[in-house]
């Protein structure tokens, strides 16, 4: 575990690094256990300033999902549960669509010139 507090980049400086480095990173209150996303320098809700770095699963859950249709592309703009419990909005790939529930897992890919998590289906063809 890596300790969030320290002399240099602030958590969103960190947690952009990790990706660059290939690293799915989430933040975790030592003493709660409470997972957080976005990176922030205190827990939401309790204040605890104990935050660590830890790898996330990758593991997740489509909780909401909408589709931007434009003349020349549509694409979607989804909201997953993770399996330590926050939200993040992030993209579906490879579908237009899937049901709510159904079972997704993380990769890291470039979008616009920064590295960025994107969701796939765990299996082919829903919920897994």
């Amino acid at each position: 575990m890596i300790p969030t507090q320290s002399q240099g980049p602030g958590p969103e400086a960190q947690y952009r690094a990790f990706l660059d480095e290939g690293r799915f990173m989430i933040q975790r209150s030592a003493s709660t256990g409470q997972h957080v996303f976005y990176p922030r320098v205190a827990a939401p809700g309790t204040g605890a300033m104990d935050l660590e770095w830890v790898e996330a699963s990758g593991l997740g859950t489509i909780y909401s999902i909408t589709v931007n249709r434009g003349r020349d592309s549509s694409f979607n703009i989804a909201l997953v549960q993770l399996d330590e419990g926050p939200r993040l909005m992030t993209r579906i790939e490879g579908v237009e669509t899937a049901p709510i529930g159904t079972r997704v897992k993380a990769r890291i890919t470039e979008l616009e010139g920064e590295k960025v998590i994107v969701f796939d289906l765990a299996e082919k063809g829903g919920a897994a």
